[in-house]
């Protein structure tokens, strides 16, 4: 049995149609991030899913128990569904001990609920501090351990390392997972950032224009994405117009590249990612390309190299802990591994 299955989802706001059919499965005790940009709908979707909106048409069910459908709507509170908001939205007046044993029912087991709830979230020493005594990370913490102290079914976070910087929200996505996985709890992130999905989630569902396009582990979703946007939207690509030189071959700016997949026609959008793409000294990659380094941006770890190809086109290489190579350098430009084609962009058009 799912934690969370959603069957064609659909929510209007006026004329603008906010979710539109979409389709989302979650198995128990798993972590799903619905990952999207600004306006697509994945808000939309947690909201009916925890009861804050009513759904025009399909049907939400939770652990089997249809909550939301054609004359069903549960209300929030009978849903054993907790919500981590975009804010930590926690009460001032409360130490830290009685904001995560707010929602915990009264009783001799409370103080004892709560107690292992701030030694699952790293907050033991902290339980008699007030929310404004906090930095961000531990108000973040705080509002997690209230969100499972009450033992929900379902976890729903709404973009919750959004107000952090991002120095912060790097261990505090990892502490976050971590909490999650001990607790058992099934959770629904919602998010735009891909770095939070694809290093947080074991399932990401991508969202576009109120659909879900992509639902998949996220090496797979990286890796093979179901289309061209997808490509683009999850993590760096470089995209080229290409001609299919048969079956498993492509000619592209880069020369002639193995095909992952076979194309879907002649005319091909070839998708390179920056680290597929390796530069050597000039003249030292036969059957490649050759172009002069235009920018660099050094991270330590890695350097993101743009390079101007002869003919005009512009690749991006990202190169784990090399040198930066200086702008002016000649080099060499090939891709070894395997690439995505797609139907061009612009083959409707």
């Amino acid at each position: 049995m799912n934690a969370v299955d959603c069957a064609g989802v659909t929510k209007s706001f006026g004329p603008v149609r906010a979710v539109r059919g979409a389709d989302l499965s979650i198995e128990k005790g798993s972590l799903t991030a619905v990952l999207g940009p600004s306006g697509c709908g994945k808000t939309t979707l947690l909201r009916i899913v925890a009861g804050f909106e009513r759904l025009d048409a399909g049907s939400v069910a939770v652990f089997g128990s249809v909550v939301a459908g054609p004359g069903a709507h549960l209300p929030p509170e009978r849903r054993q569904v907790s919500i981590v908001p975009q804010g930590q939205a926690l009460f001032p007046h409360l130490t830290v001990a009685g904001n995560v044993g707010y929602g915990v029912r009264r009783g001799p087991e409370r103080d004892r609920a709560v107690a292992a709830m701030l030694e699952l979230s790293g907050l033991a020493r902290l339980g008699d501090r007030m929310p404004h005594e906090l930095s961000g990370g531990q108000q973040q913490r705080v509002a997690l351990a209230r969100a499972l102290a009450p033992s929900p079914a379902l976890v729903l976070l709404d973009e919750p390392f959004g107000s952090l910087d991002a120095a912060l929200r790097a261990g505090l996505r990892a502490d976050v997972a971590a909490v999650l996985r001990a607790s058992g709890t099934t959770a629904l992130l919602v998010t735009h950032d891909q770095e939070e999905a694809l290093s947080m989630a074991e399932s990401v569902a991508v969202m576009r224009d109120g659909v879900i396009v992509q639902h998949a582990p996220p090496h797979e979703v990286y890796r093979r994405p179901a289309d061209l946007w997808v490509a683009g939207f999850v993590g760096s690509a470089n995209v080229l117009p290409g001609r299919m030189a048969g079956p498993d071959r492509v000619d592209c700016a880069l020369g002639r590249c193995a095909v992952a997949e076979g194309g879907p026609g002649p005319l091909v959008d070839v998708v390179v990612r920056p680290e597929q793409v390796q530069l050597v000294a000039a003249g030292g990659s036969p059957g490649g390309a050759e172009g002069v380094v235009e920018d660099r941006q050094y991270f330590g770890h890695d350097a993101l190299v743009r390079v101007g190809l002869e003919g005009g086109a512009t690749v991006l290489a990202r190169l784990s802990g090399a040198a930066p190579l200086p702008p002016g350098a000649r080099v060499s430009v090939a891709c070894p591994e395997p690439v995505l084609v797609f139907a061009p962009a612009n083959a409707g058009a």
